[in-house]
């Protein structure tokens, strides 16, 4: 049997409805951790749904750091007014920027690498992997190449603030929150040095 206590919890930790915390920590068996992870498949689920639907509204937010030195901006687009005049949309825009300005992300994702991008990073990596045997030479190389890109793919990129989750992760369970498409249409970091 869940408890209240244990909904409110799972609640506070992810912004998700009540009954949907419910039902993730009764298939877990009381476990918030799994209920945690149960949620995550929802959402991208969820978010799979709403990939088609148009885009009519937004928020803009930037982060300033160190001082002035840097700043990291996003938009961050949603289906209706309702949803992007949201506090807790803000919120999720305002953090993505933090995570830009921490970060550096040199891709939104995978789709705006470019091939030679790709390829330099391999001649690189082959390189490294000289030594080892032919055999698992292949697999070391592009296990190099996925770490290459989760370092310089925001939407792949674990969350600075809960390395836990990845941005991706993070707009899925906005759209799970909000019942609509969100989208990150774009990003900027911008630093003196």
């Amino acid at each position: 049997m869940v408890t209240t206590e244990e909904i409110k919890k799972l609640r506070d930790e992810t912004s998700v409805s009540v009954m949907q915390c419910k039902k993730a920590l009764e298939e877990a068996g009381g476990d918030i951790e799994k209920a945690k992870v149960i949620l995550r498949k929802i959402s991208a689920s969820a978010a799979a749904k709403k990939a088609d639907r148009t885009l009519g509204a937004g928020v803009a937010a930037a982060y300033t750091h160190a001082g002035g030195a840097v700043v990291g901006a996003v938009v961050l687009a949603s289906e209706t007014d309702f949803v992007s005049k949201n506090e807790a949309f803000s919120k999720l825009a305002y953090d993505i920027a933090m995570h830009v300005a921490a970060m550096n992300p040199q891709f939104k994702s995978r789709e705006e690498v470019q091939e030679s991008d790709i390829a330099a990073a391999k001649s690189v990596f082959e390189e490294e992997a000289a030594k080892v045997p032919a055999d698992k030479r292949e697999q070391v190389i592009q296990g190099k190449i996925d770490s290459y890109l989760r370092d310089k793919v925001l939407l792949e990129q674990p969350f600075v603030k809960d390395p836990s989750i990845t941005v991706a992760e993070m707009i899925n369970q906005a759209i799970q929150k909000f019942g609509e498409k969100v989208e990150l249409v774009r990003f900027e970091r911008l630093s003196v040095r």
